[in-house]
């Protein structure tokens, strides 16, 4: 696709307010990625926001490469660039001057609160994140099934999670789903 300068402005201003919205990372904003890049955008389509993401979290390095490959089907190599400065600047600026605040007030009741405040909007952001991914990878009964069996060892069991994962990728490679 050829990127037109509307295209590379949009990927700047997007990535860079989720990264500053990626509270516990960027997997946090999977779910506004996702609407985004494939409801508003329209720069890919579901199936190829899952099969990136799958990509994005397979790939050595860091989870925050589904910025680059969606910058990457919107807008060539440049918008992968784009994406992946925009995702990573703003959140790394901040982070340096929060480290400081953070050493100075470490001990401040107001501090301590909202660090208890975050820990559930991370997990339902990360919550979120599952379900997006679940409705985009299970496109059939079949893979609902294995995705919930996958879900419930891991969730009520001590079992290893890449036990789940190695049993539903052995389903996927038998070509039963």
């Amino acid at each position: 696709m050829k990127a037109g300068g509307d295209v590379l402005l949009a990927l700047v201003v997007q990535f860079a307010l989720l990264s500053l919205l990626a509270i516990g990372g960027a997997n946090a904003v999977i779910p506004e990625i996702q609407r985004q890049a494939v409801d508003v955008r329209h720069w890919v389509t579901e199936q190829q926001f899952g099969e990136l993401f799958a990509l994005s979290q397979a790939a050595p390095g860091p989870n925050v490469m589904i910025a680059a490959l969606i910058g990457q089907q919107a807008a060539g190599p440049l918008g992968a660039i784009l994406a992946m400065a925009a995702m990573c600047t703003p959140t790394a600026v901040l982070a340096c001057f929060v480290a400081r605040a953070f050493d100075r007030y470490r001990h401040r009741r107001w501090l301590v609160a909202i660090e208890a405040g975050l820990v559930p909007v991370t997990i339902g952001l990360f919550a979120a994140t599952a379900l997006i991914i679940a409705r985009a990878a299970d496109r059939s009964w079949a893979a609902v099934a294995v995705t919930a069996a996958a879900f419930a060892v891991t969730y009520w069991t001590r079992r290893n999670p890449l036990i789940a994962l190695a049993a539903a990728a052995t389903i996927g490679l038998a070509g039963l789903l």
